[in-house]
């Protein structure tokens, strides 16, 4: 009979833990007996009834002979432990480094169990990779760079702009009650990889359109937001995590797909709005030095395009770090290698202005952009 091993995702019996162990080993194997370790020591059987992120030994036969070992995963929780490839990545981690360190115990594989209550092994990947479907069409920059470089505004182009504000609005209006959640994707915000902190560290300590001094304070700035809006988790909702230009493809009229969905399903919901509206922003400022004119038009269109579908009241009192980061990300000479340095120095202007704006005002921008 299957019992449970992973909640609410599989179901292992003794039957499948058998049958991984001898094709890891290459040979009949002979489960003896199974316990819970911690917590639950002494617990005979204990494939029933077995908790997840509880160590679990087994003790088997191989040829004749007794052998043990510790079947180990890890609890979904806060610090990072949330999603299911979090777990993934530690136990990926452990299994490459265990065998590295001497006196270490010994790591014997890396595996996984599978929905319909099997066991694979991993344990002699290398790298891993993303097989998805071919999708057709041009991508959204495209549009944008034909608006600058015409100066003309398309009734279609108005019309894309609404139709992937309120794409937002339906992503946005699915929302999960989560709060240490929220809060993980507020740090992660500041402080990950490849958000404020991760980007403000790819920055040359050299740049002549900005200074260390001013890094820091961008990102001092950023650590007093976030103790802002930690506390707000009644806002965490499904989004797209990188909802810019290039991972839009359109194909005809309003048709699109999106790509390259980053850094989590649920999130602030102000990270996508401003991810887009900072792109018309930098089209703007290529275009005309300022956030005026065509681009100024998308930039009303898709704002107030979304807040009247919405309702959403607070937007423009907590979208100021997600600004930041997304003009961190556009002035870096890592990721935009040619842009003009007046272009450069008003991103990051507006990066650190729009900081201390206590409620966002899209008719200030101007202002913003100045040093």
């Amino acid at each position: 009979m299957k019992t449970p091993i992973l909640r609410e995702m599989s179901l292992i019996s003794v039957e499948a833990l058998n049958q991984y162990l001898s094709n890891l080993f290459q040979g009949g194997v002979e489960i003896l007996h199974t316990r819970v370790l911690g917590a639950g020591m002494g617990r005979e059987d204990a494939l029933k009834g077995y908790g997840y992120g509880l160590p679990l030994r087994i003790d088997f036969r191989l040829g004749g002979e007794s052998r043990s070992l510790v079947l180990n995963t890890i609890k979904p929780g806060g610090f990072g432990h949330e999603r299911m490839a979090d777990r993934a990545a530690i136990l990926l981690w452990q299994s490459e480094s265990y065998n590295r360190l001497p006196r270490h115990v010994k790591s014997i594989d890396v595996g996984a169990f599978t929905k319909g209550g099997s066991i694979k092994t991993l344990g002699d990947c290398a790298e891993f990779f993303l097989l998805t479907e071919l999708v057709e069409g041009r991508d959204y920059y495209l549009d944008l760079d034909r608006i600058r470089d015409t100066g003309r505004l398309l009734d279609l182009d108005l019309e894309r702009c609404r139709a992937l504000a309120l794409y937002l609005s339906a992503i946005h209006s699915l929302k999960k009650h989560d709060a240490g959640l929220y809060e993980r994707r507020i740090r992660e915000l500041v402080g990950h990889n490849e958000c404020i902190m991760g980007i403000i560290d790819s920055y040359p300590s050299d740049a002549e359109y900005i200074t260390l001094e001013g890094l820091a304070e961008i990102e001092k700035l950023c650590v007093d937001w976030r103790f802002r809006l930690k506390r707000m988790a009644d806002r965490l909702s499904q989004v797209h995590g990188d909802f810019h230009p290039w991972n839009i493809i359109f194909r005809e009229g309003l048709d699109f797909t999106v790509l390259d969905r980053s850094r989590g399903e649920w999130g602030e919901p102000a990270d996508d709005v401003a991810t887009m509206a900072t792109n018309y922003l930098f089209y703007a400022l290529q275009h005309k030095g300022r956030l005026e004119g065509i681009f100024k038009t998308l930039w009303d269109t898709f704002l107030e395009t979304y807040l009247a579908s919405t309702k959403d009241s607070n937007l423009f009192k907590v979208i100021q770090p997600f600004f930041c980061w997304r003009c961190l990300v556009i002035a870096s000479p890592v990721w935009y290698p040619n842009l003009t340095l007046n272009v450069r120095k008003r991103l990051l202007n507006f990066a650190r202005n729009v900081l201390e704006t206590s409620v966002f005002d899209p008719s200030r921008v101007s202002e913003l952009l100045e040093d």
